[in-house]
């Protein structure tokens, strides 16, 4: 298993922060290089691997002994994890719905940002817009926000199972 060549917990969060930095870096190539223009829930998509990235970051370099300390970092990680998955799925929903379904193209969440309250501009992010709906980039079938779900499923499982070998190992001693 591959939990068996991480010696420790330690470690194991930084990979984990490692793979989120990766995902950041190839989300930015695809942006310059390859002119993806992400659109708003694309960018909620990339803060949820930033911030699910620093919690790793922390978590190995704080990394706390013990059970609860385990626990309470774990759920860390996870909560951008669950909230990125939940966009990715939205994003999903809306690149599925028939294209006069398809909701009109808005502003940009920079723009939302600067002229709506936080939580407005939030909303209206998440209800998406006609430019969340284009997917121009595909691989192996899958879609960027459809990869993005298989790379935060990914992740909150290795989240899991690295908890998980901190807690058998202490139970162990």
């Amino acid at each position: 298993m591959l939990l068996k060549l991480i010696p420790s917990r330690r470690l194991g969060n930084f990979l984990g922060f490692l793979v989120c930095a990766g995902l950041i870096g190839y989300a930015l190539y695809l942006q310059y290089y390859q002119f993806q223009v992400p659109c708003p829930l694309c960018i909620l998509q990339r803060i949820a691997v930033i911030v699910m990235g620093v919690m790793f970051l922390l978590a190995s370099v704080f990394h706390p002994k013990g059970q609860m300390g385990a626990k309470i970092w774990g759920g860390l990680i996870a909560i951008p994890g669950l909230l990125g998955l939940g966009v990715a799925a939205r994003h999903l929903y809306i690149q599925s719905l028939p294209p006069d379904k398809v909701p009109a193209c808005g502003p940009g969440l920079e723009y939302m940002l600067e002229t709506m309250p936080w939580a407005s501009a939030l909303a209206k992010a998440l209800r998406g817009s006609g430019e969340c709906a284009e997917a121009s980039w595909r691989l192996l079938g899958l879609t960027i926000p459809g990869w993005m779900a298989v790379c935060f499923v990914g992740l909150l499982t290795y989240t899991i199972l690295v908890v998980y070998k901190d807690l058998k190992h202490t139970a162990q001693r």
